[in-house]
């Protein structure tokens, strides 16, 4: 595999971003004020919030980036400027962006720009066009692998660079939510709702049951309820085919998703990655390496439009996500005596018995997942703690700080 490629993972929050981080991610992303794709779903950074994040990632050798890419109107555009002065200032490494607006005062101020998908670059034409602008491109995600394949042998046939002086990057989508609408350019929830998906407040429409009705009347039959709501992108079966079309970043979907959901999804590509890399990536690996991604929140599995296969594919036949596992909330933690590497924590809900698999979340944290193998109360080693107790709990190898949160993992298939 070629060491140059880059796993880029989803950040809505301190848990997300230390969790990524911590799952061994190259570069995150993540979405400033109410100007980004997610500023409905996650929950979004300020300002004041750039330089803490960009030194967390500079002292794990992270590269960070921001998404400025909803619609712009004129009044967005004091809050525009001050978002990228900030990121100049904070040392951010790029801005992902759709409005011309946005990559022109980037340029402006010397920042690196990447092209979002929100622009639908889908041709080599397309390509050529953004290269005086931006080094790294994310493609429309309606892109056979093969159209793909094709733009990047383009470049270097035709020795495409952009500012840096470099061949022209290519980013893809690897895994996460997908869109029923090209590129992500819908007007069903501002129909509806007068909530703008292209500014960042999608209502999410399209993932409802809907029952259609001809002029007589009659309800017309649907083999599937969801039509316009897509399963979840998962390229793992065929990551290998993508690395060796060239592509640069592969970029993970999720800032609204959970904390353990950014640390299972990063842990299992990044697996993948190395096993490729080792020349040992075979089907027995991805039966366990499909089984860790169906633990965290997902709509069932598709291709996406990689691979060809008919439209009819992608819908899914549930509202809600097909995890095989869900987390419940029990405790919080009080202290922790790091000599020792022991947590007392507080049980506040539920009960938590020895065998039981947690996690441990907190913005400093990220996500930390065990086996509980010994619970003390008092001092005396018990089988289960119940609501109300302070217990301890030894955590081995790991660092807890006080109010992170203990949740129990269920299964829920």
């Amino acid at each position: 595999m070629n060491e140059e490629v880059e796993l880029l993972a989803p950040v809505g929050s301190y848990e997300s971003l230390m969790s990524a981080i911590n799952a061994g991610a190259d570069a995150i992303y993540f979405g400033v004020e109410n100007l980004n794709m997610r500023s409905r779903s996650s929950i979004n950074f300020s300002i004041q919030d750039l330089s803490k994040i960009s030194k967390i990632c500079k002292d794990s050798n992270v590269r960070n980036y921001i998404t400025l890419n909803t619609v712009m109107y004129d009044e967005d555009m004091p809050l525009i400027r001050d978002i990228i002065d900030a990121a100049k200032f904070s040392k951010i490494d790029a801005i992902i962006a759709s409005d011309l607006s946005v990559i022109s005062y980037t340029r402006s101020q010397n920042l690196k720009v990447h092209i979002s998908t929100q622009l639908s670059v889908s041709n080599i034409e397309a390509v050529k066009f953004y290269a005086s602008l931006a080094d790294v491109m994310v493609l429309a995600r309606e892109l056979s692998l093969e159209q793909i394949a094709n733009i990047i042998k383009e470049i270097k046939a035709q020795n495409i660079n952009g500012p840096s002086g470099k061949l022209i990057k290519i980013e893809v989508f690897i895994h996460g939510a997908l869109c029923m609408a090209i590129s992500g350019k819908c007007f069903l929830s501002q129909h509806l709702h007068n909530a703008s998906a292209n500014r960042g407040e999608c209502y999410q429409v399209c993932r409802r049951e809907f029952h259609v009705f001809d002029d007589q009347n009659s309800e017309l039959m649907i083999d599937n309820h969801y039509i316009m709501s897509p399963k979840d992108l998962c390229t793992l079966p065929f990551l290998d085919k993508i690395i060796n079309a060239g592509v640069k970043l592969l970029k993970i979907e999720g800032r609204g998703r959970s904390p353990e959901y950014v640390k299972t999804v990063v842990t299992t590509y990044r697996d993948a990655l190395n096993l490729i890399s080792e020349g040992n990536f075979n089907p027995k690996k991805l039966i366990s390496l499909e089984t860790q991604l169906k633990k965290v929140y997902n709509r069932g599995f598709w291709d996406g439009h990689y691979l060809g296969k008919m439209m009819h594919d992608w819908n899914t036949n549930i509202y809600g996500s097909k995890a095989t596992t869900r987390k419940v909330y029990t405790a919080k933690c009080l202290k922790f005596f790091s000599k020792i590497r022991v947590g007392e924590f507080l049980m506040e809900n539920g009960q938590l018995s020895v065998g039981d698999e947690i996690l441990i979340i907190g913005p400093t944290t990220g996500t930390i997942e065990l086996i509980i193998n010994e619970l003390r109360k008092e001092d005396i080693s018990v089988q289960k703690v119940i609501k109300g107790e302070i217990f301890s709990l030894s955590i081995n190898t790991y660092i807890v700080r006080s109010s992170d949160k203990i949740y129990r993992i269920e299964k829920t298939i």
